[in-house]
């Protein structure tokens, strides 16, 4: 029992309960009644020193700060919003930016597709073209469920698949013809034969061309702002291209979409009338790197609103120590600590990482809670099953991530 005093008094004068709320007079709540309470909404007197780490935290004030410039942007210039599930992978979240004006989602998989579908979400834009028996026939049974739902092609051969099976299934696609336009991922080529792809979705009985789409991806990350706008301009022009094409042909092409955050205040100069912008709600440190309109070094635009809180597991040496946050939380010596860029990341195995500085006079205490924002927003979220809102040190809301657990996930 001494020997246990003893121990508690030496946590009391190192300052390390007085930290984790204890000394505060907050209540003790266990994890399990925690979950409890979560599993009802109930999230009084929960805050972030209670949960267990590593855990995806999403400040509240930036991430609707976040969503409000967006919003705001789409308005004053007239381009429409039509943001990427696969950076949140949450419902929650596509609801408050369809309540704000977005026109839909765009979705990188099936999955993410049927999920936010699901929710009650109109205008889903499936932006890879639907390849092999299972996810043709999952995009025509969608798209049979959610006549607003939409699909990409950049192959005839799809286009005639896709036909076939909504001929047998009685359904009718909207159908995008996907344009190269600098990402070698995907994308025909632009003029003739993106017209002649064109051509036959509008001649099909089954399928209804919606529009073009051009994704350039390289753009996005271009560093300065100038160099951006330029890089996005060459490559979109040939999207302008075959939309002028097709409307020569009397093809109706209203909508151009693709774009991203990078891009956000450049591409309705550039001809596109949607954005599938989807970063700008959290932000990551490879975005924030590559400087906006008003500041060549750091693109300020959107802040950064979501951390993954780690604990530090272990500190034996001096100006470093190890947290509960490796490899499976996807942790990158991109990464950034918050409150301290001044510290060096390092990867140090499946659970462990490590964090190094030199600053003797900010040091880094064992069991102290570190948040740390990530390199690549989609890879970070994919590993978390839910995602913790705070207000301050205090979570008000918990919002469930997609899993990626079973064939339906896929």
């Amino acid at each position: 029992m001494n020997t246990r005093r003893r121990f508690l008094a030496a946590g009391m004068a190192g300052g390390w309960f007085s930290q984790a709320g204890w000394a505060a007079g907050r209540t003790e709540v266990r994890f399990s009644e925690i979950e409890t309470r979560i599993a009802r909404g109930d999230f009084r007197d929960i805050y972030k020193e209670d949960l267990g780490t590593p855990a995806m935290i999403l400040d509240q004030a930036i991430f609707e700060q976040n969503l409000r410039t967006m919003a705001e942007h789409s308005r004053t210039t007239g381009i429409n919003i039509r943001p990427h599930v696969k950076i949140h992978k949450c419902q929650e979240i596509t609801k408050r930016q369809i309540a704000l004006g977005a026109v839909g989602a765009c979705c990188a998989t099936i999955a993410e597709s049927e999920f936010i579908s699901n929710a009650g979400v109109r205008g889903v834009l499936w932006t890879c073209q639907p390849a092999g028996k299972n996810k043709i026939s999952r995009a025509v049974a969608l798209s049979k469920k959610d006549p607003t739902f939409q699909v990409v092609v950049d192959d005839p051969l799809t286009a005639d698949l896709l036909e076939q099976a909504a001929e047998a299934a009685r359904a009718r696609l909207n159908v995008f013809v996907d344009n190269y336009v600098g990402l070698t991922r995907q994308g025909i080529q632009p003029g003739e034969p993106a017209l002649n792809l064109a051509q036959m979705v509008a001649g099909s009985k089954h399928m209804r061309l919606a529009g073009l789409m051009g994704y350039s991806g390289h753009a996005s990350h271009t560093k300065n702002w100038e160099q951006r706008r330029k890089r996005s301009q060459e490559d979109l022009a040939p999207l302008l291209e075959t939309a002028a094409l097709c409307r020569k042909a009397g093809l109706a092409v209203d909508i151009l979409t693709g774009g991203s955050t990078g891009t956000y205040n450049i591409d309705k100069a550039n001809g596109l009338t949607e954005l599938q912008c989807g970063s700008y709600i959290f932000m990551d440190t490879i975005y924030r790197a590559i400087g906006g309109k008003s500041d060549d070094k750091v693109y300020t635009d959107f802040g950064p609103a979501l951390t993954v809180m780690s604990t530090v597991v272990s500190k034996t040496r001096p100006n470093q120590c190890a947290i509960d946050a490796g490899n499976k939380a996807m942790l990158r010596p991109t990464d950034e600590v918050k409150g301290r860029p001044e510290v060096k990341i390092e990867n140090q195995g499946a659970e462990y990482g490590m964090l190094l500085w030199n600053n003797g006079d900010r040091d880094i205490k064992l069991g102290e809670r570190v948040e740390i924002y990530p390199s690549n927003l989609d890879m970070s979220v994919n590993v978390y099953d839910r995602v913790y809102v705070a207000k301050g040190e205090q979570i008000v809301d918990v919002w469930p991530i997609m899993g990626r657990s079973g064939p339906p996930q896929r």
